[in-house]
Parts: C-alpha cells; sequence; structure tokens
C-alpha cells in the first residue's frame, strides 16, 4: 500500500486517501487491540501507534510490508501485550487501573455471559498464548502469517494455539458457562 508513496511536505491537512491503513484495517487493529485487553478509551492511541509505526517504516526506507493488514494487527497484537506488560509494572508499584469492564452483567444475554467470559478467560492466558488466539481466532491470520509476523515456527504458533484452547475450554466449563 506504501509501495511508490513519497511523503514530503504533508501538512496538517492531509487529505484522507494518505492514511496508510484503510477503514477495514483500522476496524482489525482496534479489533486486536480491545480483543488484547487495551480499554476502550486508549483505542485511538494505539490505532494511531499503529499509523505512525507504519509511516516511520516507510520514511526510514525499509519495503512496506507485504501484507500490510497482518502486519498491522502483529503490531497491534504486540502494542496490547506492551499495555499489558505497562500494567503489571504500575500494578507492582501500588497503583490500580480502573477496572476495565462492568462489575454487572447484562441480564437475559447468553452470548454476552459467553463473551465475557470468554474476554476474562483471554485476560488469564499468558501474552504469547493470548497474542496468538487474537490473531488467529479475531484477526484471522493463517498460522504460517502468524509465525511469520512474530518470527516464531508454526509449530510454535500451533502449540501456543492449542494450550490457550484447551485452558480456555477449561474456565468456561469451570465456571459452567458451556
Amino acid at each position: 500500500m506504501l509501495r511508490g508513496r513519497t511523503r514530503r511536505g504533508r501538512g496538517a491537512h492531509a487529505a484522507a486517501d494518505d492514511d496508510p491503513l484503510d477503514a477495514a484495517q483500522e476496524r482489525r487493529v482496534r479489533a486486536v487491540l480491545a480483543l488484547g485487553g487495551v480499554p476502550q478509551a486508549d483505542l485511538p492511541d494505539g490505532v494511531q501507534q499503529v499509523r505512525l509505526r507504519l509511516l516511520e517504516r516507510a520514511a526510514s526506507g525499509r519495503e512496506a510490508p507485504r501484507d500490510v493488514s497482518a502486519w498491522a494487527a502483529v503490531v497491534a497484537s504486540n502494542l496490547a501485550m506492551d499495555w499489558h506488560r505497562a500494567k503489571r509494572r504500575q500494578e507492582r508499584l501500588g497503583e490500580r487501573l480502573a477496572a476495565l469492564r462492568p462489575a454487572e452483567l447484562p441480564s437475559g444475554e447468553e452470548t454476552s455471559l459467553l463473551s465475557l467470559a470468554v474476554a476474562q478467560g483471554l485476560d488469564e492466558l499468558p501474552d504469547a498464548q493470548r497474542q496468538v488466539v487474537v490473531l488467529r481466532f479475531y484477526a484471522d491470520l493463517p498460522v504460517r502469517s502468524i509465525a511469520e509476523q512474530l518470527g516464531v515456527p508454526e509449530g510454535t504458533v500451533k502449540s501456543r494455539l492449542h494450550t490457550a484452547v484447551r485452558a480456555l475450554r477449561a474456565r468456561l466449563h469451570e465456571d459452567e458457562v458451556v
């Protein structure tokens, strides 16, 4: 998408078509961030960080990613992991962040209960497992693409997925959601 573009003299009112992320890519980035546990209020900043990294990559002269959408999803997933690391550091220092989810469940909606249970289960997974689950099932990336983007073997991605899905399934049965 960025190939062949030059970015000189961009003013404050750059055209919308100069945006390195199209609408579908932006929705995917938002979904990956949200499913990675980033609070709703921080999602716009996360999307901007992905845009900034894509523009910095182009400005540095590096080749544009072959699949911008997959690259952006992985960057968003990494940003979500960074957010969790920062949160843990703050908690160790005694600062508590505001609750990420409402205390009360919407009544009468089993899908809401299931969604909340899955989200809580995702929050409890180790970062590496959460990352591959979100990239595979929510960003809809194939295992091969996830492995390439993360720089790990496909077998590692499959192993992390298997372990994470097993843990989520156990959590849902334990909570008697399914």
